[in-house]
């Protein structure tokens, strides 16, 4: 490594919203840093991930395009009778 091209490299303290408190490094000035959501309250992590129905999305996205599918799948086909 070079020296002096590197910024310092020192412990941090994490606190989350929900109250949680833990050590880490970064590169920041001050020796606190605080964040909103972290792993102990992040929705993915604690398995209380809401689903999201896509399968609406599709049927919305099949029907409103439907009538450009057809127009392209009838100029193939006129296109290949001639």
């Amino acid at each position: 490594m070079k020296p002096g091209i590197h910024p310092d490299y020192h412990p941090v303290t994490v606190h989350c919203a929900c109250g949680h408190n833990f050590t880490t490094r970064s590169t920041i000035k001050s020796d606190k840093l605080n964040v909103e959501i972290c792993s102990d309250c992040h929705p993915f992590f604690t398995g209380k991930q809401k689903l999201v129905d896509t399968a609406g999305r599709v049927e919305r996205f099949t029907k409103k395009y439907a009538d450009a599918a057809a127009k392209v799948e009838a100029t193939k086909t006129s296109a290949a009778k001639k």
